[in-house]
């Protein structure tokens, strides 16, 4: 399972996204674009996120993990896809992308969107709206895993005006259907694991959503399979994000913008942390491939899906909280 050296992730600095010229933000969008058409990868860098903001996150993660087990399973996940994930609770049997049986070697903690428990949503009881659960024995973690998103959905923002230019969009083309986003920030424990054939620390899978932002620490392990279905590593680079497709903005381009395949092998013989933060619309979003990514003549690739559908049918095959009996194959990194 060694990696392929012969590719590389792109690099792609942001930073005329904030002070450049029209010119250079279409540049930049175009640049982009090629990007998310061919690997769907992408180190991202000249962003506003302070690192000591990156690294306080890493901080509460790690103190997370290191908590008795009886505290961390106090905040188990709930019904609304919040809460502790341990190790070894997903079985794996089969993806969209491999088939696999032995479970992922990790453990993780899910916050999304914060709403408060007056919420119209919240009392409907809609899928996936609910509190946050946060840790009692760790009273720190809550406020700066909000500022943390608070500071990466401002990026994200950014990011998604940068698409619609690169597609020839108004840049707030998709604004309407981030009003409401849905928001997933998912903090990762992969411990060392053992080099054994068929075992993963997160197993082939592509993301659900829009756009992912990934933080990772110094150990490594991420990879990507390229087009030609080498596994290509993509290792941390210091003041950089992970930017990569997720399914759906992958749907809404007819598939020109690649929703790319990856996978956590934990090699480095230490624990490995890593911060994933998934962007996406409004669960009541249809997403129908854009007129602009479809070839005249020929009929779009991909039926229309409300979001809220689609992410549903994802989560509920592939987790086992939520079946007891069904997998977890595309679990995030």
């Amino acid at each position: 399972m060694t990696a392929q050296t012969n590719h590389s992730i792109p690099k792609l600095d942001l930073g005329a996204a904030y002070d450049g010229s029209p010119q250079a933000v279409d540049a930049l969008a175009g640049r982009l674009r090629t990007i998310l058409e061919d690997i769907g990868f992408a180190y991202i860098s000249g962003h506003p996120v302070a690192p000591g903001l990156i690294d306080g996150l890493r901080r509460e993660a790690t103190a997370f993990f290191a908590s008795p087990t009886d505290d961390k399973q106090s905040i188990a996940i709930n019904a609304a896809h919040r809460g502790y994930m341990a190790p070894n609770s997903s079985l794996i049997v089969t993806s969209s992308v491999a088939t696999v049986s032995k479970p992922n070697q990790s453990e993780s903690l899910l916050i999304m969107h914060e709403l408060p428990d007056d919420d119209p949503e919240v009392l409907a009881g809609k899928p996936l709206q609910g509190p946050n659960q946060w840790p009692e024995f760790q009273s720190t973690l809550r406020t700066v895993v909000l500022e943390y998103m608070a500071s990466l959905e401002d990026l994200a923002r950014r990011i998604v005006h940068l698409i619609a230019r690169g597609l020839g969009l108004p840049e707030t083309y998709f604004d309407p259907h981030f009003e409401r986003p849905t928001v997933f920030l998912r903090l990762l424990h992969y411990p060392p694991q053992p080099d054994e054939e068929g075992l993963f620390g997160s197993a082939p899978h592509t993301d659900y959503g829009f756009i992912t932002l990934l933080a990772q620490d110094q150990r490594g392990g991420l990879e990507v399979r390229a087009q030609d279905g080498n596994w290509i590593p993509a290792p941390p680079i210091d003041g950089t994000f992970v930017l990569n497709v997720g399914d759906i903005l992958s749907r809404w381009t007819n598939g020109r913008f690649a929703s790319t395949p990856h996978r956590v092998i934990n090699r480095s013989g230490k624990d490995r942390y890593s911060q994933p933060f998934f962007f996406d619309p409004s669960m009541d979003c249809v997403v129908a491939p854009l007129a602009q990514t479809t070839d005249t003549g020929t009929s779009p690739a991909f039926a229309p899906v409300r979001y809220g559908d689609y992410l549903m049918e994802r989560i509920d095959k592939n987790y086992d909280y939520r079946t007891q009996s069904g997998s977890n194959a595309d679990t995030a990194i």
